[in-house]
């Protein structure tokens, strides 16, 4: 469970990192403790790549439909430009950003900016995913979240991917994805690799 650090006090900069599959709750916590910050009347900037355009172009929307203002951004560079002055900065999808993501996430702390951080920690293979495991490895707090798998019931930790092809990056919901756990996800990739040997034949 995740102990959220003082709002209030001393200036202290520090990278949270959430992460875990598809469905797993992540943008829907990230903006739980967004709308804490507000509370406390703290200024926040929440910023999403622009390649993300599921649910809103500009705004960061939960699987359940909560939402809350962003900012789209082409370079995590471009995040420093546009988070002058702001106490807290939100980052969703953070797979998506390009390698630089990680030296402005340490950049913001070192100045006492608390930075959360929502992302996939892997793609539809398994495998890590775009910047994630170097804000993981530099993150002072992080939250592993847990989505139910849909074929077992178990937690599920793998987003697999049911339809869409073998780019990394495809952006889906329900209709490309579903949650599963390691044993229900390899049975499925199982099922899929002899169903294109069959084609092959």
């Amino acid at each position: 469970m995740f102990i959220e650090p003082s709002l209030t006090g001393e200036r202290r900069g520090w990278i949270e990192v959430i992460c875990g599959s598809m469905f797993s709750g992540k943008t829907e916590e990230l903006i739980r403790r967004l709308k804490r910050v507000q509370i406390a009347h703290l200024k926040a900037e929440v910023f999403k790549p622009a390649i993300d355009t599921r649910y809103s172009e500009t705004d960061v929307v939960s699987h359940d439909e909560n939402t809350i203002q962003s900012t789209p951004v082409d370079s995590a560079q471009h995040i420093l430009l546009l988070a002058q002055d702001a106490d807290v900065i939100g980052l969703d999808e953070a797979q998506f950003f390009d390698p630089e993501i990680v030296h402005v996430c340490e950049l913001l702390a070192a100045k006492g900016v608390r930075v959360i951080v929502a992302g996939l920690d892997m793609d539809f293979k398994g495998k890590p995913f775009g910047p994630m495991p170097q804000l993981l490895a530099i993150a002072d707090y992080i939250t592993k979240l847990h989505a139910i798998c849909v074929k077992c019931g178990n937690i599920a930790s793998i987003s697999y991917r049911t339809a869409g092809g073998s780019a990394q990056v495809l952006l889906g919901e329900k209709q490309q994805y579903e949650p599963r756990c390691r044993k229900c996800y390899l049975e499925g990739v199982q099922a899929q690799n002899n169903l294109n040997t069959t084609d092959k034949k």
